[in-house]
């Protein structure tokens, strides 16, 4: 496997501050009592998962999102078209930056980025935290090719996690038997 040393073969990486290599944007605000389960796009909020449905859109799929109350700091990258409420940070990369690569960069930072919150209440993640975070810029090539190697490892851990998942039931299926009644 190449490593970052071998990717860059000498070439100097740029470090910007994320607030100059990338907009960005909180979401707009929907309330609990315009979701329906119905609807069509998910709403992400303060927390891992959707908190319901909404018949409109705000952003469109492959956007990086970073909560901003709730689960304050999680970062996560959004494959489909949704709706981002207003305690959401949006990210969207320029063109110096491949949108994944910042992700994983994002994400490798999660732990960083969470212990940022603040102690107010309610407990939130700064703005100013989120653009002054330091982002390496290495030449668009070299982003695609980390992406790829991430991609990939994140394929494999995806099968391996349903396959111990199908051995753990199978291994339950085939080592459980019958009880034999006690005729004491």
């Amino acid at each position: 496997m190449n490593t970052i040393k071998e990717l860059l073969d000498g070439v100097e990486v740029e470090w910007k501050s994320l607030g100059i290599c990338a907009l960005i944007k909180r979401g707009q605000r929907v309330t609990k009592s315009q979701l329906a389960p119905e609807n069509q796009y998910p709403v992400y909020s303060g927390g891992v998962t959707p908190m319901g449905y909404f018949d409109k859109f705000n952003h469109n799929p492959h956007t990086i999102t970073i909560t901003k109350y709730g689960t304050a700091g999680f970062v996560n990258f959004i494959n489909e078209r949704f709706w981002a409420n207003d305690v959401c940070y949006c990210i969207t990369p320029n063109k110096e930056l491949n949108n994944k690569f910042l992700f994983y960069f994002l994400k490798n930072l999660q732990d960083f980025i969470q212990s940022q919150v603040t102690d107010a209440i309610p407990a939130h993640l700064p703005t100013e935290v989120i653009s002054n975070l330091l982002i390496p810029i290495p030449p668009i090539n070299i982003q695609s090719e980390i992406v790829r190697i991430l991609d990939n490892f994140t394929e494999l851990t995806t099968e391996l996690t349903v396959r111990k998942k199908q051995y753990e039931y199978y291994r339950e299926l085939l080592l459980t038997f019958p009880r034999a009644e006690n005729n004491g």
